[in-house]
């Protein structure tokens, strides 16, 4: 017979270790985290914009500057949050570029591109979380419409589907995703909008008119955080508000022109502005390259010289010359007729994005006006959050210490 004071410590022990259990599992399936990404976000808008929402959010939770992907552009850098990869690995190395193994090229513009899987490399968070129970949700995110290693997230938004959602039904369907039953309910949405990019394009990053559509855009996204929070388990929900790149001023006077220099029998594709990935026709890359070289505002690499800095240039998707201008500079056949633009080196301030986040993960009133780390940190961070083994990145857990309570 077992004596009464050890019966009594041995149900203590196994109601211990139960109790345990159920908090470490409650724990992580009470976990909830939205992404929102807000195209051409730079860096200041927070502070010198009109942005009374973000800001009430930020100041409760964290504030800081993010360093996106080399290319600075929409693709590349979503893609990039999704992998924790630089372009360069996870092989949308542009938002158009020529690709040897399709013999094709990609542009994020063609269907027939954008929807084919090949093109996409690395292994996307909703692909990790899927494959670890965890359901989840992308609304118009880069790559989530297509299956990727034979996984879609469980509920998905092609960008081509009609209706296209407005920004405020975008913003509803989160709500409406995280209203859903426990059983039905997904713990990670990825939000997109694709403001204020456009505007900004056509009338500069600091225009009257980019800043009606950032004040906008505060508006949705503060109104969605506010039905968020009146959830009954609101305030397990972590929100992160960020971008894929910046935006900087240009005009048709800063233009080089590449057909002032290059003869068109010594290469097969040029494509992409940046960068511009030249892809040489045999025996031709050295008179391409002596072409260029020397050109004031204008940076010229080799197939796998480019700076390691930029973590790009090696994959065989990118060309066997690689053209890169100088901030507010256009190297391309014709002026783009336009405001600003982007997909320049993301060492420079204008292609720098803003960082938001609030939450039970995330510290109370963290604010800083430097870079903190970059945007391939943002997937090992999710796998952390989710307590789930993450897939091999280029980003590093530890970079995102300085903004987690755990």
């Amino acid at each position: 017979m077992i004596p009464a004071i050890m019966f009594k410590r041995t149900v203590l022990y196994v109601l211990v270790i139960a109790t345990s259990l159920l908090t470490c599992c409650s724990t992580e399936h009470d976990t909830y985290v939205v992404v929102v990404s807000m195209d051409a976000f730079r860096w200041d808008y927070l502070d010198s914009l009109d942005t009374p929402n973000l800001k009430a959010i930020a100041s409760e939770g964290v504030q800081c500057i993010m360093e996106p992907s080399y290319p600075a552009s929409t693709f590349p850098n979503h893609y990039s949050i999704a992998t924790g990869l630089y372009p360069d690995h996870h092989g949308i190395v542009n938002s158009s570029f020529w690709c040897d193994e399709t013999q094709y090229p990609f542009s994020m513009l063609d269907s027939t591109t954008r929807y084919n899987s090949d093109y996409y490399l690395g292994e996307p968070i909703w692909v990790t979380a899927e494959n670890a129970g965890i359901k989840t949700a992308c609304i118009y995110w880069v790559g989530a419409d297509i299956p990727i290693k034979n996984k879609r997230p469980h509920y998905v938004y092609p960008w081509y589907d009609n209706p296209h959602l407005s920004f405020e039904k975008r913003a509803n369907e989160v709500v409406n995703l995280l209203s859903l039953p426990q059983a039905e309910r997904p713990h990670l949405v990825m939000l997109y909008f694709d403001e204020p990019d456009e505007t900004s394009h056509h009338y500069g990053p600091l225009a009257p008119e980019t800043r009606k559509v950032v004040s906008y855009l505060d508006s949705i996204v503060g109104n969605m955080y506010k039905k968020l929070s009146k959830l009954p388990y609101g305030n397990q929900i972590n929100i992160i508000i960020t971008s894929d790149h910046g935006m900087t001023d240009i005009n048709n006077e800063r233009f080089i022109n590449w057909n002032d220099y290059l003869n068109p029998s010594w290469y097969h594709h040029i494509v992409g502005t940046n960068p511009t990935n030249i892809y040489a026709n045999d025996h031709c890359i050295d008179s391409i390259f002596l072409a260029l070289s020397g050109i004031e505002h204008l940076s010229v690499w080799h197939h796998g010289e480019v700076p390691q800095s930029l973590n790009y240039g090696t994959s065989n998707r990118t060309g066997d010359v690689i053209v890169a201008p100088d901030l507010g500079w256009q190297f391309a056949s014709q002026p783009r007729n336009l405001a600003s633009a982007h997909g320049y080196s993301p060492k420079q301030k204008d292609m720098q994005v803003a960082f938001i986040a609030k939450g039970p993960v995330f510290k109370r009133g963290y604010k800083s006006h430097e870079v903190q780390f970059k945007n391939v940190d943002i997937y090992p961070m999710l796998a952390h959050i989710f307590g789930f083994t993450p897939a091999t990145t280029d980003g590093n857990i530890s970079n995102t210490k300085i903004i987690r309570i755990k």
